[in-house]
């Protein structure tokens, strides 16, 4: 997966260009995205927020929200490309892309 098609990236990024900042180099991490949405959420529950503000961080927070979600979903697909078994009871096995091999191949 390019850094340019990573769901956090996107997320970092739309986010950014809504609030007129520049668009951060890295995507941040699972944890760190996971993190944000959590100090998101608190501040919004506060409800002391300017309308703009509130919407601006929450179209922050859904961005994020989506982009965690898809990291869940390859990862669950991940685990259970490995844990599957054939109808046989042997292992499946498949190949899968891991991070990167496929930047290096082009």
């Amino acid at each position: 997966m390019s850094r340019d098609s990573d769901p956090l990236t996107r997320a970092a990024g739309a986010a950014a260009s809504a609030r007129g900042d520049k668009i951060e180099a890295a995507p941040p991490s699972f944890e760190d995205g996971i993190k944000r949405l959590s100090e998101i959420v608190q501040t919004l529950e506060r409800g002391d927020l300017p309308l703009e503000e509130s919407l601006r961080l929450f179209e922050e927070g859904v961005g994020l929200s989506r982009a965690s979600q898809e990291r869940l979903d390859s990862a669950q697909k991940r685990v259970e490309e490995l844990l599957g078994f054939e109808r046989d009871g042997k292992p499946r096995t498949k190949e899968f892309e891991v991070r990167g091999e496929r930047e290096k191949d082009e």
